[in-house]
């Protein structure tokens, strides 16, 4: 059998890639939103930044849908906007802005997702935004790398969210190679690869002199 056959050995192997991707994108929320509900707080949690990973995620996965890429290919995109849905309801909460206002960009966002997704609104604008998800997601990698290097403390990072985080988009960039080869789409996911190792890096160089400093 020839391995760039339909369902060759790389084919086969991008298939496993995608579901472990997506067993890792199952979870990879759940700690967050668990603190919150322990807590009843949210302080410290960016409501803002919370919004720019939605909005990104929200082009990804409606361009790969739109151009009916391999459902495996983009499927934790719909896992990571579920548990980003309960995280920004969870946030809104506890911050007291659960109103009127809140509801009505709630109800523009489902409207424009169900535009894109039903073909009322031109796949051509998807691909304008596209380019955009790669410096939204880079922006707020860099913003909580400057924040590890400016304070020297990771204490409250967790280094499995950017371990996962680093592994899920090495993985993609494998499986959108043998899938469909976009370009724009594998940029992405490189530049992301980068940025979550960095965070991933910055975080463990950082809990090791404060277990230290602990320790005398």
């Amino acid at each position: 059998m020839a391995i760039l056959d339909e369902r060759g050995i790389l084919f086969i192997i991008g298939d496993l890639l995608s579901l472990i991707t997506i067993a890792s994108c199952l979870v990879s929320k759940v700690p967050q939103i668990r603190t919150i509900q322990q807590l009843q707080s949210s302080q410290g949690i960016s409501l803002n930044g919370l919004l720019l990973e939605v909005s990104s995620y929200t082009v990804t996965m409606l361009y790969n849908y739109t151009n009916r890429y391999a459902f495996l290919s983009y499927m934790e995109y719909p896992i990571l906007l579920l548990q980003e849905y309960v995280l920004i309801l969870l946030v809104l909460k506890y911050k007291d802005l659960l109103n009127p206002t809140a509801y009505k960009w709630i109800g523009i966002y489902w409207t424009i997702f169900f535009g894109f997704a039903l073909g009322i609104l031109p796949g051509s604008l998807l691909m304008l935004m596209v380019p955009f998800t790669t410096p939204v997601g880079a922006t707020s990698k860099i913003m909580q790398l400057v924040e590890i290097l400016r304070t020297k403390n990771s204490e409250t990072v967790s280094l499995i969210t950017w371990g996962l985080s680093a592994f899920t988009n090495l993985t993609r960039i494998y499986t959108i190679l043998i899938d469909s080869g976009d370009k724009v789409l594998l940029s992405n996911f490189a530049i992301s690869t980068v940025l979550s190792s960095l965070v991933l890096f910055a975080a463990w160089f950082y809990k090791k002199p404060k277990t230290n400093i602990k320790e005398k």
